[in-house]
């Protein structure tokens, strides 16, 4: 009788790893919505997944939370292998959009639900809601009912009803989404203050660029299912590994073909950030580690605190350039309309980018 051919050994999560995707792959028919993702996340960092619709990055974090199956690969939270287990057998917990709360029960009786479910005592289950209501600063709003609360306060709840249930992962679903603009700028600063009190793991989804650099201790920018870079936010804005990564995380200036090769002075794809430019005469003397344009202005963008410049450069294309308002009031902006000038950065700024996916 044949011996039975030894099984692979499992790979299991290194020590210090919270998350780990190993060649995960999602197919819908015939659609591939996540082609062979391999990914790590940190325990105890803030990790975002950033990209546009349909790059991939919310069908992973369904995997992760167990309401989707990988079509092929592994996921391991903490070392084990948990990608055919039920979303109740893992030591994760989701935070959406639209805060998924029952409207017939109180903030208290929200946050308390899981806890009742797991059948801790009554003493300890209030403590323990106190604290997280205390933790999303809501302590005097626990008798009232979700409709009662503004859009910011209902989002704080969520969040109070996962983490009093203290799992080692907590998964957010562009949990800001549908706050107004001021409001959503608040909550990213509370929220990156709440996980790095509580130290626990968090993975945020979102498409919003700003969202991710503002909180993110590092991230992955998805796209077409795929990872095209990993890293701290500085890193992946000041350093694009990618075309589309350039052009995603921020506002980019690509130089390429015969443009590039008279600028920067040889051939390839480069991208230069807006703000790395500026604006001079077109008789202004240019250092020699400098790179130089010459054009005009063909359009300006008051924005209050700066003022976005595209300028259509004599050898071809066009760059944009921001510059603060130090001392410019939009009058004196738009008025440099139409105006020849010479556009100046340091030769350091131009980074070579590849094609990605």
């Amino acid at each position: 009788m044949a011996e039975a051919a030894p099984l692979d050994p499992p790979a299991v999560a290194p020590d210090g790893i919270a998350v780990r995707l190993d060649g995960v792959v999602k197919r819908f028919g015939d659609v591939v919505a996540v082609d062979g993702v391999d990914l790590d996340v940190r325990e105890g960092e803030f990790f975002s997944m950033l990209g546009p619709s349909g790059s991939g990055k919310t069908t992973c974090l369904r995997m992760i939370a167990g309401f989707e199956e990988p079509t092929e690969g592994r996921i391991f939270l903490g070392g084990r292998d948990v990608s055919r287990l039920a979303p109740y057998d893992r030591d994760v917990n989701t935070v959406f959009q639209d805060y998924a709360l029952f409207p017939h029960m109180t903030v208290e009786q929200n946050v308390a639900y899981g806890l009742m479910v797991r059948r801790v005592g009554r003493g300890e289950r209030r403590q323990q809601v106190s604290d997280a209501l205390e933790m999303v600063r809501l302590p005097e709003y626990g008798g009232r009912k979700p409709a009662e609360l503004s859009g910011g306060q209902r989002q704080r709840v969520a969040l109070a009803r996962a983490l009093v249930m203290r799992p080692k992962v907590l998964l957010l679903d562009e949990p800001l989404g549908a706050l107004d603009l001021k409001l959503r700028h608040e909550m990213q600063i509370e929220l990156k203050h709440i996980q790095q009190e509580v130290r626990i793991t968090f993975i945020y989804v979102t498409h919003d660029q700003e969202e991710a650099l503002t909180m993110s201790d590092r991230l992955a920018v998805f796209n077409e299912g795929r990872i095209e870079q990993v890293g701290a936010p500085a890193d992946v804005y000041e350093r694009p590994a990618t075309r589309f990564v350039a052009g995603f995380v921020g506002t980019s200036n690509l130089l390429t073909g015969a443009v590039a090769e008279a600028i920067v002075g040889r051939a390839g794809t480069f991208t230069v950030r807006p703000e790395k430019i500026r604006i001079a005469d077109p008789s202004a003397v240019v250092e020699a580690d400098e790179n130089t344009a010459l054009g005009h202005i063909r359009d300006v963008v008051y924005l209050g605190p700066d003022t976005r410049f595209i300028v259509a450069l004599d050898a071809g294309s066009e760059l944009v350039v921001t510059r603060q308002n130090l001392a410019t009031s939009s009058t004196e902006a738009l008025a440099l309309q139409g105006q020849a000038v010479r556009l100046v950065w340091k030769r350091q700024h131009d980074l070579p980018v590849a094609d990605g996916v």
